[in-house]
C-alpha cells in the first residue's frame, strides 16, 4: 500500500458557520461541494492542489436522518462548538484489499457517492474519528481525474500538517506501515484532550495557520 495526504476536515455546527471560519481565517471564499444522502450532510471545498483540498462538512439539516452513525464525529458535536480542523484524509489506490490491522483503528470500506462523484472511504461503526482524527481516513476515488482538479483555483496550497497527539509513535508507525508521504509532521502533547491538528496554508495573503 502506498498512501499520501487527499484533504483536510473541517467540522462545523453548520455549513454556513464552518465556511464562514474559513474564509476568516484564509481570506478566500469556498466553493459550493454537494450533499452526501448515506450520512445525511453536506459540505463546502476549498483547492489546496491538483490532488488535496480543504473540506467543510456538517449535518445537512434538509437531509433525511441517517440509519447509520454520521463520518466524522457529527453526531456528537454540540450545537454551539465552534468549527475545527478535526481530522484528515490520505489516498490510496489499493483500498479494496485492506489489511485488516489498518481497519481496526480507521474502519471499515464503505462506498460512497456525491453527485457524479464515487469513492470508497474508511469508516469507524459509530462514527469516531481515528484517533481523535490523527490517523487519516483512507480514501480510493473511483474516477482518474482528482476532485481538486475539477475545483477553482483560489491561489491556497498545503505546506504542513502538524499533528498534536499524546501517543505520537503510535501514528508514526501507522503511517510508516501505509507507506505514507507529505507534509506531516508528528509532535507529543499532553493528553488526549490536548490532541489537536495545525495546518500551515499559503494564501493569496501570506501563510495562514487554521
Amino acid at each position: 500500500m502506498q498512501t499520501s495526504l487527499d484533504h483536510l476536515v473541517i467540522v462545523a455546527p453548520t455549513l454556513e458557520a464552518g465556511a464562514r471560519f474559513v474564509s476568516q481565517q484564509l481570506g478566500v471564499e469556498l466553493q459550493p461541494g454537494g450533499c452526501h444522502p448515506l450520512m445525511g450532510t453536506h459540505n463546502k471545498l476549498l483547492r489546496l492542489g491538483t490532488h488535496s483540498y480543504l473540506e467543510v462538512i456538517a449535518i445537512n439539516p434538509a437531509a433525511l436522518p441517517a440509519d447509520r452513525p454520521r463520518w466524522f464525529g457529527l453526531d456528537g458535536l454540540p450545537d454551539n462548538v465552534p468549527p475545527r480542523l478535526a481530522h484528515w484524509v490520505a489516498k490510496t489506490d489499493t483500498l479494496k484489499t485492506l489489511n485488516p490491522i489498518f481497519a481496526e483503528v480507521v474502519g471499515q470500506v464503505q462506498p460512497m457517492s456525491r453527485g457524479e462523484l464515487c469513492w470508497d472511504i474508511t469508516i469507524l461503526a459509530d462514527g469516531r474519528l481515528p484517533l481523535e482524527g490523527a490517523a487519516p481516513s483512507l480514501i480510493q476515488w473511483g474516477q482518474p481525474v482528482h476532485p481538486a482538479a475539477m475545483l477553482e483555483d483560489k491561489g491556497c496550497s498545503l505546506q504542513m500538517l502538524d499533528i498534536f497527539h499524546p501517543a505520537p509513535e503510535r501514528i508514526n508507525h501507522l503511517l510508516a506501515a501505509m507507506n505514507f508521504s507529505g507534509p506531516v509532521r508528528l509532535h507529543r502533547c499532553d493528553s488526549i484532550e490536548a490532541s489537536r491538528l495545525v495546518s500551515c496554508i499559503e494564501t493569496p495573503s501570506g501563510l495562514r495557520n487554521l
